[in-house]
């Protein structure tokens, strides 16, 4: 099941760009980390939750790249781009291998049941 998004041919072709553009750095920043990284975190200051997942990461003895988008107060619209983009309406993301695994509860979910072990030793780009 994909999620579904808005097609192309339903925005009108003198939008397209605009949207296409919409904060397309922030959105590049993270897929440059995401293909350089086997784990990076995406966060946003005053949360808890990614400090909570950079914890559990550093618990796992499992070295990660954090970014941070700004906090509750600013930066809000740079995550929207995010959130957007991944499909995922919290922070923090977290990517392991390309592949975004949720937050800091699905992260401890995974530690726990000894799936995250398995997917970091696998080789990339498949399981």
């Amino acid at each position: 099941m994909g999620r579904r998004i808005l097609e192309e041919a339903s925005i009108h072709p003198d939008i397209r760009a605009l949207v296409a553009g919409h904060h397309a750095e922030v959105v590049e920043e993270v897929r440059a980390a995401i293909a350089a990284q086997d784990i990076v975190v995406v966060g946003m200051a005053q949360n808890p939750w990614p400090r909570m997942a950079r914890r559990i990461l550093r618990e796992q003895g499992a070295a990660h790249t954090y970014l941070e988008y700004g906090s509750y107060l600013q930066g809000w619209r740079r995550r929207t781009a995010l959130k957007m983009w991944a499909g995922w309406p919290t922070f923090p993301m977290i990517f392991l291998k390309g592949r975004l695994i949720g937050g800091a509860s699905d992260l401890r979910r995974l530690v726990r049941s000894g799936e995250f072990q398995r997917l970091l030793a696998a080789k990339s780009g498949g399981e």
